[in-house]
């Protein structure tokens, strides 16, 4: 795996933010960094901040949820040459990574899924466990779901993703047969992850019984798009009210915080806070996975990786 990607340690950032630094450092310290683009208004301009930064390979993250063959291809235009997809069919898509001399990564939640994607043409396939933070496509646990997903798709290597938060965590999803760890909550305790400090003193004061799974409690934009977040007043009061559909939801349409910029955020909105959000910061989306009881500490990109891979 890390031969194919070009790294030195057997880490990939997950996609957990449009972070040209974070994407950098973790790249920087040898992993795979990852810069989400589904929503970037401007692709190309997000894949060449994050290379100015770095010299080593990334990873950008599009999801499938609708058509991406724009975003992809101005990606692709850009330099970007490892893609990430999540959420839906990649089989329209691969090619065109490929005509580019790139590498195609899948998502899957299944070995089923994960046969149909290396059917596809996919090079490397993503086994996400039920356990991951943010969006969340598997019904299944990392633990049952690897050894399933590496048996089906041999030789083709697998990474692991779902709460994995240590070194232990690295080690038990490559004795599994993965040949790489997907991280994201321990990330997002980074040094160059700008989010504001209340959500940073909330995962560290997490338990692992506090990453919820919602079945679309955060709209996001697309159906049936469950997700991890840490429950917090906004859920409390949709589960109360028997977590009815948006439009009979309390307090739906009421704008709880901001932006940095300004732009109001609605609640149910899927705006997790970073620095600068101002107002009702509990009541946001704040993403995290059951590993969150492992995010204890701030510390820099690098740092981070030298513990994931402390026990290699």
């Amino acid at each position: 795996m890390c031969e194919l990607l070009g790294i030195e340690q057997p880490i990939v950032l997950a996609p957990i933010a449009q972070l040209p630094a974070l994407t950098a450092a973790v790249s920087n310290a040898g992993a795979l960094g990852t810069i989400s683009l589904t929503w970037a208004d401007d692709v190309a301009d997000v894949v060449r901040q994050t290379a100015a930064l770095t010299a080593r390979p990334f990873a950008g993250n599009i999801v499938l949820a609708e058509d991406q063959h724009r975003r992809l291809d101005d990606a692709l235009a850009a330099g970007l040459r490892i893609v990430l997809f999540f959420w839906g069919d990649p089989g329209d898509y691969v090619g065109r990574v490929h005509d580019a001399g790139g590498l195609a990564i899948h998502t899957v939640g299944t070995a089923e899924e994960a046969r149909r994607a290396v059917a596809a043409g996919v090079d490397i396939i993503l086994a996400q466990g039920w356990e991951a933070g943010g969006h969340v496509w598997s019904r299944v646990a990392t633990l049952p779901l690897v050894p399933a997903v590496v048996d089906a798709v041999a030789p083709v290597p697998v990474i692991a993703a779902g709460g994995i938060g240590d070194g232990r965590g690295v080690a038990a999803v490559l004795a599994l047969g993965a040949q790489a760890a997907c991280v994201g909550t321990r990330f997002l305790m980074a040094e160059e992850m700008t989010i504001h400090d209340e959500y940073r003193r909330r995962l560290e004061a997490a338990a692992e019984t506090d990453a919820l799974l919602y079945p679309n409690l955060y709209e996001v934009g697309w159906p049936d798009a469950p997700h991890r977040a840490l429950r917090n007043s906004t859920a409390q009061a949709w589960e109360a009210a028997g977590r009815p559909p948006l439009v009979q939801r309390p307090g739906a349409g009421d704008v709880i915080a901001h932006f940095a910029s300004g732009e109001a955020i609605l609640r149910y909105e899927p705006a997790p806070p970073m620095v600068g959000t101002t107002g009702d910061i509990e009541a946001l989306s704040m993403w995290a996975g059951q590993s969150v009881a492992l995010a204890r500490q701030t510390q820099s990109a690098a740092e981070i990786v030298a513990e994931l891979t402390s026990r290699l």
